[in-house]
């Protein structure tokens, strides 16, 4: 009988098909793609294959900003680790009331509700010069870009892992210890060190591991509150999506941030050796200590209120009418989002993204845990698994989704849910699986043998013994991957298209063009839906356990109640699932006839295409998706014509570099002569030019005059005002600089670029929109930025104006092109470049005042006193030799 067991427990075919479909989907989908990085990483076209790492290397700040990596995300984990004890400590061993401990628990894991890149607006709206604490007191208390702004988003963003981490670890410690210890006549600090740090010695040194490399590879927060402390995240966006792209580079970057991942991999299985396990966990109550209980409900309090005051804002300016000048009360800003249908069409692309990668993640974690946990497979083969969950602990979402960019361009992945939800799936595996096997391991390890004595197959069991039981568990996994889809945004960020446009990567582009309001209702819609997810996942886990209970008591079948309570939540999800997907198609969304347009354009351009396209019959047949200039330069080189677009709108140079890398363009087939030489593949709809542009309040308050030149701005007196852009990563800097050696040449430009950032520091923006943000806002009283953006402002009564600068007003051209699909050409997409042109002109001139076409005239009265020209070609070659030249100056 024995042997016979032995061989039924050996050929278990259905364990050995689990682990290999888990082991395939990792392979392809996460070993596969960081070997091609790697690879990527030394390609070379004539040079050693080691070229791209000395450039890395040798490029002027690298190593600083690894250095500042390490500084910012090391001393952020050892506060959040301490922090974060705190929290655990009160939860568990101290006798406050059981409410108050519900209160301290929810509030510690609120942050990871909210996508991060939200956490950087929310500081700024709060502690900026015009945000919310510093409106109430009446003076700003620290500034807040650069290491400070780092130090405070990493905290929070890293607050919930360690404290979920310390608190679960603290549920599993034997009380009675303590006891034991008091007895043995030990002083209270020996006690507390005996009891609860030496067994957490594993888990605390685990916590500061994640949220160290949490920080090191965040992205969104240094996108935010950064300034010019630069991180090696920001460098490897820079590389992959700046305003020149250089994908070698990046891949560099890239095993550069893998390294601390290596190394995290080696710690944690280091430390799982300082795990204390107890055999038995005793129910004794905590010692009472009135000063004990009233210290920690104090501390416990002042972490809660400052997580409170820094995402109050989140709730409050969304609903005023314009922030900080008009604070009157207002829905608008909640009925604008609701009523944008393809807001709301982003809304339920994420909740179909966050349900599939609910199902699909908990079956994935299920089954490896299975593998691990509850099967006699050989130890090789649960170290593969082991090995997984190691790995997608430490590697960072930016790098999976560069890896999943250039693994799956040109195939039948690229731009789809598919695709997203497998990435996620990957990317949080780690948690939901070790949860899994957890509790699987916890269970009675004699079910399956038993039933393999009576007869039963050993999936036959799974199903009815083993999934009721971890039903709870499975709820908990459910849940993590719902949240985390919600609110990711690193990895998703690079592989999303039109028609697969997440909340978070919506949010992403929102913050462009400075739609804060837009941003904040998002993410207060996340934010609910997160909390109304876990009280539902909570609800039914609680049901599932009540049942087990009862189904345990006599004439109660057992697991009938949890398996009822399964089917319920199943109900709902294919309910809610239906829902999703009906409401997607309700707008056009999912039709796959309809041309795609993708722009970098501001928000005027964008109506005036639509308004073109609309009024002449193609209304419903086109789907437009904006971009941030870098963003859209990056994955046309990347992506060529397997790109999704039908038609791009985008800064004419690009197009040239892109054209010029992947000849990925038709020749235009209509006639729209213009008044300058234009080549055949598109023709410009925009000339944007920059201005000096201020804020009036603000420079009245700080006693400064208007300046008249580009030259002013170096003058120390404006040291701390200014906001310009990183042409690095904007090419709205490219207009300064062309103005600067127009009229200085190359030496004089440099001296005053150099004084020009010194005076800047922090507020070097990232985005074209920088500057207007900040000038709009009150964070500085002037900057340098596109002029039209400033007409508009002024026009709309804010306190905004501008000023031509006497060195010109410099100009870029975006231009309309087809992308050359070849069989897959959508035949309505040269018409409706046609029909941008010749019927958007007009109304894109009251923006963008500058004649481009024969026939045209510039309104003098929109017109900029000194419209100018760059004497050479705007060339990416050009772009280049500029952005050696600011990189010269920078401090």
């Amino acid at each position: 009988m024995k042997t016979k067991l032995e061989r039924l427990i050996k050929s278990q075919i259905e364990i050995k098909i689990i682990f290999i479909a888990v082991a395939v989907l990792f392979l392809w989908f996460l070993a596969a793609p960081i070997i091609l990085l790697l690879l990527k990483s030394f390609q070379s076209t004539g040079g050693d294959f080691w070229v791209h790492y000395v450039d890395v290397f040798t490029e002027n700040g690298f190593w600083t900003s690894v250095g500042n990596s390490f500084k910012s995300a090391g001393l952020s984990a050892v506060i959040t680790t301490v922090l974060a004890f705190l929290l655990a400590y009160t939860v568990h061993y101290t006798n406050l009331p059981k409410p108050l401990k519900k209160l301290i628990h929810g509030g510690a894991v609120l942050p990871m509700l909210l996508p991060t890149i939200t956490y950087g607006f929310a500081i700024i709206y709060s502690f900026g010069k015009q945000g919310l604490i510093t409106r109430l007191l009446g003076h700003q208390l620290f500034d807040i870009y650069g290491f400070t702004g780092l130090l405070l988003g990493y905290v929070i963003y890293t607050l919930p892992v360690s404290f979920l981490l310390i608190h679960n670890t603290m549920g599993y410690i034997d009380k009675k210890f303590m006891v034991v210890s008091r007895i043995m006549g030990d002083g209270g600090m020996k006690t507390f060190w005996i009891t609860i740090i030496r067994p957490l010695l594993g888990t605390l040194a685990a916590s500061f591991v994640q949220c160290f490399f949490l920080s090191f590879t965040d992205f969104g927060i240094p996108a935010s509150v950064g300034g010019q402390y630069e991180v090696v995240a920001s460098v490897l966006y820079d590389e992959m999506l700046g305003s020149l792209p250089d994908f070698n580079n990046g891949a560099v970057v890239a095993m550069v941030m893998l390294v601390p991942s290596v190394v995290s991999i080696l710690l944690l299985h280091y430390l799982e050796r300082y795990n204390v396990r107890y055999s038995k966990i005793s129910i004794v109550e905590n010692l009472k200590n009135r000063g004990r209980d009233i210290a920690c409900g104090i501390c416990c309090g002042v972490v809660l209120l400052m997580i409170v005051i820094i995402f109050a804002v989140v709730f409050i300016v969304p609903f005023v009418s314009e922030w900080p000048y008009q604070m009157t009360f207002t829905m608008a800003h909640v009925r604008d989002v609701f009523s944008d249908s393809v807001l709301a069409s982003v809304f339920r692309n994420s909740l179909l993204v966050a349900a599939l990668t609910a199902v699909i993640g908990s079956i994935v974690a299920y089954g490896a845990a299975l593998v691990t946990a509850r099967s006699k497979i050989s130890a090789g083969c649960k170290g593969v698994i082991e090995s997984i969950a190691l790995v997608t602990n430490t590697i960072p979402g930016m790098v999976i989704g560069i890896a999943f960019l250039l693994m799956f361009s040109g195939t039948s992945l690229q731009n789809t849910f598919a695709l997203i939800i497998i990435c996620n799936v990957v990317h949080y595996f780690s948690t939901p699986y070790l949860m899994m096997k957890n509790s699987l391991e916890k269970m009675n390890a004699s079910w399956e043998t038993t039933a393999l004595l009576m007869g039963d197959n050993w999936m036959k069991t799974i199903f009815r013994i083993v999934t009721p039981n971890a039903l709870p568990t499975i709820l908990e996994v459910f849940s993590y991957y719902f949240v985390n889809a919600m609110v990711t945004v690193s990895a998703v960020i690079f592989i999303a298209g039109a028609r697969t446009m997440v909340i978070t990567t919506k949010i992403k582009e929102l913050q462009h063009f400075a739609k804060f309001n837009e941003i904040f209702v998002l993410s207060l819609c996340i934010l609910f839906t997160n909390i109304a997810a876990k009280l539902l996942f909570q609800a039914v886990a609680a049901c599932t356990r009540s049942a087990k209970k009862r189904a345990s008591r006599p004439g109660k079948p057992a697991g009938r109640l949890a398996r009822a309570a399964a089917i319920c939540v199943a109900l709902v999800l294919v309910a809610g699932t239906g829902y999703v997907v009906a409401g997607s198609g309700k707008d056009g969304s999912n039709h796959t006839d309809q041309v795609v347009i993708y722009s970098n354009a501001d928000d005027e351009a964008v109506a005036a295409m639509k308004h073109a396209l609309d009024e002449n019959g193609y209304q419903g047949k086109y789907m437009f998706q904006t971009f941030g200039t870098s963003e859209l330069g990056g994955k046309l080189l990347a992506e060529g014509t397997d790109i999704e677009a039908d038609i791009v709108t985008m800064s004419s140079f690009y197009l040239d570099s892109a054209q010029e890398e992947n000849e990925m363009f038709q020749e235009i087939t209509f006639d729209a002569p213009t008044l300058e030489e234009t080549p055949s593949f598109y023709r410009p709809i925009t000339s944007q030019e920059g201005a000096i542009i201020y804020n009036t309040q603000a420079l009245r308050e700080a006693g400064l005059p208007v300046p008249e030149s580009i030259a002013d701005l170096a003058e120390p007196a404006y040291k701390g005002q200014i906001s310009v852009t990183d042409i690095k990563s904007s090419s709205t800097a490219w207009l300064l600089i062309q103005a600067l050696v127009s009229e200085y040449g190359e030496d004089g430009a440099a001296e005053v670029l150099f004084g020009i950032y010194e005076n800047a520091g922090p507020h070097i923006e990232d985005s074209g929109s920088g500057p207007i943000k900040k000038v709009r806002s009150g964070e500085v009283a002037l900057g340098f930025g596109l002029r039209h953006q400033a007409v508009a402002d002024k026009n709309e009564g804010m306190p905004v104006d501008y000023v031509d600068p006497k060195e010109g007003n410099f100009s870029l051209t975006e231009s309309v092109a087809v992308v050359d699909k070849g069989e897959n050409e959508n035949p309505l997409a040269m018409e409706m470049a046609e029909c941008i042109i010749k019927n958007g002109r007009q109304e894109l001139q009251q923006t963008y005042p500058n004649a481009l076409y024969e026939g045209e005239t510039t309104d003098e009265a929109n017109q900029s006193a000194y419209p100018k020209k760059f004497p050479e070609p705007l060339t990416a070659q050009l772009l280049q030799k500029h952005q050696e030249l600011s990189e010269k100056c920078m401090p």
